[in-house]
């Protein structure tokens, strides 16, 4: 069984960066194979890791509502569309899980893709998952358990604030998480105080900060993988510190 960590937050806080830095993490302290799920409709964990994407299981979902070439079982067909779905690189694969269903029914589509995405999980020893602001994607397209839920938060109240109702709507779904932790992503010097004080507020588990970054907002301008910043980079620096506290507990 893969160990588990999904990624949330809301718009602009840094999410899929933060995402890219554990996966570069996992790897480089050989904590591999490594799956990522880019589950988040605007997908672009790929540009931060630098990977080109040619098929989605969104696609997949389509095609297969449209009907299979004869000959052919609807179980092959997503089995087959799963594997051209998996973008393979050096200690870790990516898989895009594409936009958001059309009109009409995907259950079907839907069922398929949770047996074969759960089937291949099972080859992984981590997985890592990007998703929107809501944890619907994890409770409809995969039915394993949630080690680690890490909510991205940029250092304002609001921010923390919409962080809170992110882990209080995994409780409202019922999603089996294991530890609940909170990172403030581009904080800057003097938030501590403030930083603190709302966490206590709304009863957030802080696992670390990570400091807004000169050399990291010029890669992102640039469309530079993130993933390429050096570790000494002080955004890298504390997010790694921030994973050893993680897998230490």
């Amino acid at each position: 069984m893969s160990y588990s960590i999904a990624l949330a937050g809301k718009g602009g806080t840094g999410k899929t960066t933060m995402a890219g830095f554990l996966i570069k993490y996992l790897v480089e302290k050989g904590k591999r194979p490594v799956l990522a799920v880019d589950a988040d409709a605007n997908a672009n964990l790929n540009e931060v890791l630098g990977l080109q994407v040619e098929e989605t299981l969104g696609n997949a979902r389509e095609q297969m509502k449209k009907g299979v070439a004869p000959g052919m079982t609807k179980d092959i067909f997503i089995e087959m569309k799963l594997q051209e779905a998996v973008i393979e690189a050096s200690g870790f694969d990516l898989i895009v899980m594409g936009r958001p269903e059309g009109a009409g029914c995907y259950c079907a589509a839907n069922s398929l893709l949770t047996m074969y995405l759960d089937k291949l999980m099972r080859n992984y020893a981590y997985l890592v998952m990007d998703n929107e602001a809501g944890m619907e994607h994890i409770s409809r397209l995969t039915t394993n358990n949630i080690d680690v839920l890490l909510v991205v938060s940029d250092p304002t109240r609001r921010g923390i604030q919409a962080a809170a109702r992110i882990v209080e709507l995994t409780d409202e779904l019922g999603l089996n998480i294991d530890r609940k932790l909170l990172v403030v992503n581009q904080a800057r010097e003097g938030q501590e105080k403030g930083i603190e004080e709302a966490v206590k507020e709304y009863e957030l588990v802080l696992v670390g900060a990570v400091p807004e970054d000169a050399d990291l907002q010029q890669f992102d301008l640039n469309g530079r993988p993130t993933v390429e910043l050096e570790k000494d980079n002080r955004a890298v620096a504390a997010a790694y510190r921030i994973f050893d506290k993680m897998f230490d507990e």
